[in-house]
């Protein structure tokens, strides 16, 4: 036994380590690597240059880098004691909700300044932006809460803790925000989703959900997501857009916005097609804001986002499996149950499944005006994926009876757009014409034209008319709503 103990304790000393991490190449006397690819210090001989390449170098530290993660380090654990001190402290009514009376934040803001007054290790110049990040914490969203109010980001996405992307018109940009460590990611993701009735955790890692003003998240935590709990937010706006807003943005033109209001009012069923990202919700939402008031509107979601203004609005919300495997409620059985509640319009967030059958079938048995939308890049393919959709269901239809379906319930397709240097637009208005054969007859009554870029990188184009006239018009004059002569084009 002294024989091997001995030869271990020498073993370093004459040759590479073979029980030392993995990668590890020859090591001197002391344990550092050898970069030189010859022999260490004691003059054994060296080894070849390719089993020192995995040696992992740690970069030297400055003295500032340093000092600023002492600083951070000592304001993380004042933040610990007064947040544990506030818990105790303060009453529980207070600490409850996302959002807070103004009467509320001005009282817990005033007891955290009271706290970092007693504290030593905060100077007064960083009291205000130490209170305001323990407030977000506490009553907020913790690190997100800042980019949350801010109203140029209309899209946050968590990579990891310490790497948060944000979205500015249309440009990805890295924010200067960061999490302390993936058990804090956790914890926001919890109060995200926990009101809402939902979970997530190592059985359940991935979860749909909404944040109070609608925004839409998504959440994915280990082991699926390598780097560390990601969350994705869709903001929404605060005051929803309007038509004139989506004018002035460029994303469709006034003789386009004129024809889709004509369109909703009287009554024709409107599917806004699209890539991810695109503004397919927000063209949803403008299109409902269209639909009188004295009509009942049914909204079927996966997770409620539409801001509809009317009154007269009942909204339904699937609802996923728990713990036990039980209780789901899908889309489609919501789109079931909505045709005996009487609906005048329903409207469907976003149709991906088998709820497709039950939402043409309801467009083609007196539920007319009805609006969906659905992932697609071109109006043709949102057709192929309606038939897909259908398929899924279970029925075994033969494809033309599909299209006879689809043909028959889809009055027009609104195709949007992303485009390369970020804006968004719609690109078509597509006018579902009939069945020629076995085959679907479509008319591009507007398109978007694209000539270009400019030398920053922005997209030059022109939305214009084809200058055919819809056969939907008819329906739109018995409406009684008169549209200029030269809408068209002709």
């Amino acid at each position: 036994m002294s024989g091997l103990y001995q030869r271990l304790q020498n073993k370093p000393e004459t040759g590479p380590s073979t029980r030392g991490s993995f990668g590890s190449g020859p090591t001197t006397r002391s344990g550092s690597p050898d970069r030189t690819g010859g022999s260490p210090s004691n003059g054994t001989p060296g080894h070849d240059r390719s089993a020192v390449r995995n040696v992992t170098v740690h970069k030297p530290v400055s003295p500032a880098e340093a000092a600023k993660q002492a600083k951070e380090d000592q304001h993380r654990a004042i933040k610990n004691t007064i947040q544990l001190r506030l818990i105790n402290e303060l009453d529980a009514s207070l600490l409850q909700g996302a959002e807070a009376s103004e009467e509320k934040a001005f009282e817990i803001k005033q007891k955290i300044m009271d706290m970092l007054r007693e504290e030593e290790g905060v100077p007064p110049l960083e009291r205000e932006s130490v209170c305001e990040a323990l407030f977000h914490e506490i009553l907020g969203f913790g690190p997100l809460q800042p980019l949350l109010e801010d109203p140029e980001i209309s899209e946050i996405m968590v990579n990891s803790p310490t790497q948060v992307y944000v979205e500015k018109k249309g440009k990805l940009t890295l924010a200067d925000v960061q999490f302390n460590d993936d058990k804090q990611v956790l914890q926001i993701i919890e109060k995200i989703v926990a009101p809402l009735g939902r979970r997530i955790d190592e059985s359940s890692p991935m979860v749909d959900a909404r944040l109070p003003d609608g925004s839409r998240v998504n959440a994915i935590i280990p082991p699926l997501a390598l780097k560390g709990p990601s969350i994705t937010i869709r903001k929404f706006s605060k005051d929803p857009f309007k038509i004139d807003d989506l004018v002035k943005f460029g994303t469709l033109t006034k003789n386009m916005a004129m024809f889709i209001e004509a369109c909703v009012r009287a009554r024709l069923n409107i599917v806004v097609s699209g890539g991810t990202g695109s503004g397919k919700t927000t063209t949803l939402n403008v299109l409902s804001s269209f639909i009188p008031e004295d009509e009942r509107i049914v909204t079927v979601e996966d997770a409620a986002e539409l801001q509809l203004r009317q009154d007269h609005v009942v909204t339904l919300e699937s609802r996923p499996a728990n713990i036990e495997g039980k209780g789901e409620v899908p889309i489609r059985q919501l789109v079931r149950n909505c045709l005996r509640m009487r609906p005048d319009r329903i409207v469907v967030g976003e149709v991906r499944g088998g709820e497709a059958l039950d939402m043409l079938q309801a467009m083609n048995t007196g539920h007319d005006g009805s609006l969906t939308t659905g992932h697609a890049n071109t109006p043709r393919d949102i057709l192929s994926r309606l038939e897909t959709m259908v398929l899924m269901a279970g029925m075994d239809l033969p494809v033309r009876a599909i299209r006879e379906q689809i043909a028959s319930a889809v009055d027009l397709i609104v195709q949007q757009s992303r485009l390369k240097d970020g804006s968004r637009k719609i690109t078509h208005i597509t006018e579902v014409q009939g069945m020629e054969g076995d085959v679907i007859t479509l008319q591009d009554i507007f398109i978007f034209e694209q000539h270009g870029v400019d030398e920053n990188g922005k997209v030059i184009g022109e939305h214009k008319p084809t200058g055919i006239r819809p056969k939907a018009y008819e329906r739109i004059l018995y409406s009684g709503i008169r549209l200029p002569d030269d809408i068209f084009g002709n």
